[in-house]
C-alpha cells in the first residue's frame, strides 16, 4: 500500500490525477488513446495460463514488468477483465473480493507502456478488490478501455477511504424532495398497504408547497401522486394512527429558484444527507453526526440545508422527527440541534445572513425545547428531567408485518380471532389489552431514543430519565444561553411560528433564564443520574422511582455536554472507561449488564458486543473537553483502525454498526436488523452517513504518528509498543 507522501507523483499538466473523484477519472473527456493490441492484456482462458483453473497460481504470459517499483499504468479491456477477475477471485460468488475469498489473489494486467504487451501482477486482496472497485466504476461509466494507475489500486487506505468519503459518499448519500423525485422517494417500502403510491403531507403553513405539489399531480397524472393537508393544530396520536392506511412522506424544506430552462421561478428541495442502506428519509440525529464529517469536508453547505429542514419541521410540526414519514408524526429523536447550528454558524459567521440563520435556529430549539421535552408526556413534573415518552396508539406501522407476531399471536388468540383481524380490532380500539398498550409505549420510546433495540431500554423505556437525553438538554440550555447572551445582546424575542406551550409571541429570552435552566438540570441530574459509588451516570426509572443498573456508553455523553464536573469526569475515566473499552474501541454495554443471550432471549443490536459511531464520536469529544487527550487519541485509534482493516479487508465495506470485540470481520453483525451498508456489487458507492463522519473527524482527533500507522493498517497495540520503546530510547539517551 502507498504512504501517504506518495501521493505526491508528479505527473504532466495535461494527466488526470490518479486519486481524482470517478466521473472525473472515467468521464468523457479521459478515453484509453492507446493502440489496443488483437491479443488480451490479461490471460486469456484457453488453459494457457488458464483463468478457469484456481487452484494453480497463474502462469507468466508474455514479458513481465516486475522490476524497480515506479508508478505504472496499465492498459485494461474492461468488461473482460472484470469477467475474469470475478471469475478468478470472487469464490464465493458475492460480487466482492474479500479475505473470504481463496482464490489466488494474483492477476497480470498488461502494462501502458508497453502497449499491453508486457504484464505485471496485482496482488492480495487489497489491491485485487480495488481493482474490482475501479472496473465497476469503469463499466458504469460506459467505458470499455481504461488506462488505470496502478497508485489507484495500492492507494493508502486512510487516504483511499477519506477521499472516498468526501469526493463520493456524500453525494450519493444526498437526497431533496421535489418533482424531480417525487415518484421515486414518495412511495414507501414500509407501505403494507393494498395500493402503495407516492404520498405527501403538507402542514397548513406551507400553501406554496402545497400548491407546488398538487400542480405537479394533475401534469404528470401517471405518477399517482397523492398531495394531503395535515390538519392544523396538535396532531395527537389516534390522528397518525389513522393515517396508518394512507402512509406517505412529511414536506420539508424548500427554496425559490429560477428555473435555468423556463427562465421562471420554482420550487426546489433543500437537500440533505440519509443514513443510508434502506434508511432514505430524513434522519434526526443521524444527521448530526453526519453534519460533523460534511463540515470537515468542507460540504458546510449540506449542513447548514439540514439545519434548516429541521427548523421547518419545529415550525410546522412542531418537532425534529425520528423520520420524515407520516407515522412518525408523534416520535422525535435525540436532540443535537444548538450544536449543529452552532457548528455550521462558525463555519459560515462572515458570510451575509449567517446571524439570522443562528437566530431562526436558536428560536426553532427554544421551541422544541417547550414543545417536547419540556411538556407532557415526556417531562417527568417530580425529578424535573425528561425522557423519550411518545405519543401513539397501536402497533406501530412502519414495521415489517412480522416484527410484533410473537408479541401479538397469543393475544389473537385469547380474543378467537386471527391474526390480521386482531391487529386490527387493536388498533381501532375495539379490543382493549392494557399489557400491550404499554408494551407499544416503551416500544416506542425505544425507537424515539434512537437505541432501537437495547436490553436498557426493553419494556422500560418510556419510564427512563436517561443520561444521553438529559445530557443533551443540559448542552441546549448551556448553548442557548451562551448565544442569546453573546451574539443577541441577552434578548430574543420569539416571533408567533415558534411559539409553544410556555412561550407566548413577544416573549423575550434572556440568557439567564436559560442559565438557571442548565443548572437546575445538572443539580437533577447529580441527584437522580450519578451514582457516586460507582463513579458513573445510570438512567432514573421515574415510576419505581430508583436508578437503573444497566452499564451504558451512554455514560460519557454528561462529558460531551459538559454536564459532569472535573472530579466526575475523572471518575468516568477511572472507573467507567476500562468497563467499555475493547479491541474496536467503545461498546454500547457490558456484557454483564446485557445478560445471557440466545435463542429465547437474542442479541439486541445497541448491547455487547456491538460499537456504533455516535457513542464513539461523542466520548472522544467529551474527553478532549476535559483534557483526557490521550484517552481520546486511542479511543479514535482504535475505531479507525478497525474501520480502515475492515475497508482492506472486505472490499471497500463501510457499514452502519460493528461488533468492535471482533478483529477479523468486525462488519458482520448478525444481531435483528442485520447490519446496513454491506450488500453492494462491486464497489460501495455510499459507506453509511455518521461512520463516514466518524472516520474523518476521527483523523482530526488522532496524530500525525497514529495516522502514518492506521496507513500501514497497524494495530493499536503494535503501534504503542513501539511508540512506548521509542520513548524509553529517548528517555535513556539510546
Amino acid at each position: 500500500m502507498k504512504s501517504s507522501q506518495s501521493r505526491n507523483v508528479r505527473r504532466s499538466s495535461g494527466e488526470v490525477d490518479p486519486y481524482s473523484a470517478a466521473h472525473i477519472y472515467y468521464g468523457p473527456n479521459r478515453e484509453a488513446k492507446a493502440k489496443i493490441r488483437a491479443y488480451s492484456s490479461i490471460y486469456d482462458s484457453s488453459g494457457h495460463g488458464t483463468l478457469g483453473n484456481d487452484s494453480h497460481p497463474a502462469t507468466r504470459r508474455a514479458s513481465q514488468d516486475d522490476g524497480a517499483r515506479v508508478s505504472r499504468r496499465f492498459l485494461i479491456p474492461v468488461e473482460s477483465t472484470l469477467k475474469a477477475l470475478l471469475e478468478r477471485e470472487d469464490t464465493d460468488n458475492n460480487m466482492q473480493i474479500t479475505i473470504d475469498d481463496d482464490g489466488p489473489k494474483v492477476l497480470s494486467l498488461g502494462t501502458l507502456a508497453s502497449n499491453g504487451y508486457n504484464k505485471a501482477d496485482v496482488r492480495g486482496t487489497y489491491m485485487l478488490s480495488n481493482l474490482l472497485q475501479e472496473l465497476t466504476l469503469a463499466k458504469e461509466f460506459g467505458r470499455q478501455h481504461i488506462i488505470l494507475d496502478e497508485d489507484r489500486l495500492n492507494e493508502n487506505p486512510v487516504n483511499r477511504l477519506s477521499r472516498l468519503i468526501k469526493n463520493t459518499f456524500w453525494d450519493n448519500l444526498t437526497r431533496r424532495i421535489d418533482g424531480s423525485v417525487i415518484e421515486k422517494v414518495g412511495l414507501d417500502p414500509k407501505d403494507w398497504t393494498d395500493d402503495p403510491r407516492p404520498r405527501i403531507y403538507v402542514p397548513r403553513g406551507a400553501p406554496e408547497q402545497h400548491a407546488y405539489y398538487s400542480k405537479l399531480a394533475k401534469a404528470r397524472p401517471e405518477i399517482r401522486l397523492d398531495v394531503q393537508w395535515l390538519i392544523e393544530g396538535k396532531i395527537n396520536g389516534e390522528y397518525v394512527k389513522n393515517l396508518n392506511d394512507k402512509p406517505g412522506l412529511l414536506a420539508v424544506a424548500m427554496e425559490e429558484y429560477v428555473d435555468p430552462l423556463t427562465g421562471e421561478k420554482d420550487l426546489r428541495g433543500l437537500p440533505f444527507v440519509v443514513p443510508g442502506g434502506r434508511f432514505n428519509e430524513f434522519y434526526g440525529w443521524d444527521s448530526y453526526m453526519e453534519s460533523l464529517g460534511l463540515i470537515i469536508n468542507d460540504r458546510v453547505d449540506l449542513a447548514k440545508s439540514m439545519v434548516q429542514n429541521f427548523c421547518f419541521c419545529i415550525q410546522h410540526y412542531g418537532k425534529i422527527f425520528n423520520a420524515n414519514r407520516s407515522y412518525y408524526l408523534g416520535r422525535s429523536q435525540p436532540p443535537f440541534l444548538t450544536d449543529m447550528a452552532l457548528r455550521v454558524y462558525e463555519r459560515i459567521k462572515t458570510e451575509p445572513g449567517a446571524l439570522d440563520f443562528l437566530r431562526t435556529a436558536i428560536l426553532a430549539a427554544i421551541k422544541e425545547y417547550y414543545n417536547v421535552w419540556m411538556a407532557a408526556p415526556r417531562l417527568d413534573t417530580i425529578t424535573g428531567l425528561s425522557r423519550y415518552r411518545p405519543e401513539g396508539v397501536g402497533v406501530p406501522p412502519e414495521t415489517e408485518s412480522s416484527h410484533f407476531t410473537h408479541i401479538l399471536e397469543p393475544y389473537a388468540e385469547k380474543n378467537g380471532m386471527t391474526f390480521q383481524e386482531f391487529v386490527r380490532a387493536y388498533n381501532d380500539g375495539v379490543v382493549k389489552e392494557p399489557e400491550l398498550d404499554e408494551y407499544f409505549l416503551h416500544d416506542r420510546a425505544v425507537r424515539e431514543s434512537g437505541h432501537d433495540t437495547s436490553y436498557r431500554l426493553e419494556k422500560v423505556a418510556a419510564n427512563l430519565a436517561t443520561v444521553d437525553l438529559n445530557s443533551l438538554l443540559y448542552k441546549y440550555e448551556v448553548d442557548i444561553a451562551r448565544t442569546i447572551r453573546v451574539l443577541f445582546y441577552d434578548s430574543l424575542p420569539v416571533p408567533p411560528e415558534f411559539t409553544a406551550p410556555g412561550i407566548r409571541e413577544g416573549t423575550v429570552e434572556t440568557s439567564a433564564v436559560w442559565d438557571r435552566r442548565s443548572k437546575k438540570r445538572r443539580q437533577a441530574m447529580d441527584k437522580y443520574l450519578w451514582n457516586e459509588a460507582k463513579g458513573m451516570y445510570f438512567d432514573y426509572d421515574t415510576v419505581k422511582k430508583e436508578q437503573t443498573t444497566y452499564e451504558s456508553a451512554t455514560t460519557f455523553w454528561a462529558m460531551w455536554a459538559g454536564a459532569a464536573t472535573p472530579r466526575q469526569a475523572a471518575s468516568l475515566v477511572i472507573n467507567a472507561l476500562p468497563k467499555f473499552e475493547v479491541f474496536g474501541g467503545l461498546v454500547s454495554g457490558t456484557e454483564e449488564s446485557r445478560g445471557v443471550v440466545g435463542l429465547s432471549r437474542p442479541n439486541r443490536q445497541w448491547d455487547y458486543p456491538y460499537g456504533w459511531a455516535p457513542q464513539q464520536i461523542l466520548a472522544w469529544t467529551g474527553f478532549l473537553r476535559y483534557g483526557y487527550n490521550e484517552e481520546a487519541e486511542r479511543l479514535a485509534y482504535k475505531w479507525l483502525y478497525m474501520v480502515t482493516k475492515a475497508f482492506i479487508d472486505f472490499n471497500g465495506v463501510v457499514v452502519e454498526k460493528y461488533d468492535v470485540t471482533r478483529p477479523i470481520d468486525p462488519h458482520k453483525v448478525d444481531a435483528e436488523y442485520g447490519n446496513q451498508g454491506s450488500d453492494f456489487k462491486g464497489v460501495a458507492k455510499e459507506g453509511f452517513g455518521w461512520v463516514n463522519a466518524s472516520y474523518v473527524y476521527g483523523l482530526t482527533i488522532v496524530n500525525v504518528h497514529m495516522k502514518r500507522a492506521l496507513g500501514a493498517c497497524t494495530p493499536w497495540e503494535t503501534f504503542y509498543q513501539a511508540t512506548e520503546q521509542s520513548s524509553e530510547a529517548v528517555n535513556f539517551g539510546v
